[in-house]
């Protein structure tokens, strides 16, 4: 199949067969497309916790509007970004690039203090919003990976983000829930894989100048 059968054949997946599990050779494609999906300035602050737990993922429904895809989808993700970014996540990105890529400090050191300039004028807020726009990065990427390797998957920002903190101690991890994704495999009763799939014509969706 091409790209593009493969993202006919997704959608947002509402009921997942419980008893159907990734394979970790899956999943590993799935923790490795993540970490290679594109942020700006190539400075991670988002991160992803992948929980199979099925107790942890229980006490999550009641969090999540009572949405049983997070329990019954064979894995959670969850896309969290950096409660805040310093100047030590700039020092540690521009290090790592000078150390792979054996690029001489000076060359470097003017990027290195206009992205710190540019994080130090941003108040927290902003950088948290800054931040939440690479999650959204992340999130498209995973979706089109889990259509390429034919999982089902269901993108979600109907959670309480405060509670699913709470629940699974991101704060001590200096991390906050964004976006959740339930990955696994559809019940055969879903009878939302059947409907037709609602789009503009391509016409009314792209413009060609």
């Amino acid at each position: 199949m091409d790209i593009i059968d493969h993202l006919k054949w997704r959608y947002a997946t509402k009921k997942f067969n419980p008893l159907k599990v990734i394979p970790d050779e899956k999943l590993q494609t799935i923790k490795e497309a993540f970490n290679l999906t594109a942020t700006s300035f190539g400075l991670q602050t988002v991160s992803l916790l992948v929980v199979s737990d099925k107790d942890i993922r229980e006490q999550l429904v009641s969090h999540s509007y009572q949405q049983r895809q997070v329990l019954e989808a064979s894995h959670l993700l969850i896309i969290c970004i950096q409660d805040d970014i310093s100047d030590s996540d700039v020092d540690k990105l521009f290090d790592t690039v000078s150390s792979l890529r054996q690029t001489p400090s000076e060359v470097l050191e003017p990027y290195r203090k206009d992205l710190k300039h540019m994080m130090q004028k941003m108040s927290k807020t902003q950088r948290q919003e800054w931040s939440v726009k690479q999650a959204y990065i992340a999130l498209g990427n995973l979706m089109t990976v889990c259509a390429i390797e034919r999982i089902d998957a269901c993108p979600m920002e109907g959670f309480i983000p405060q509670e699913y903190d709470t629940v699974l101690k991101l704060k001590e991890r200096n991390l906050k829930s964004v976006l959740l994704l339930p990955i696994g495999y559809r019940a055969e009763d879903d009878k939302f894989a059947r409907f037709e799939k609602v789009r503009k014509t391509l016409d009314e969706a792209v413009i060609t100048l």
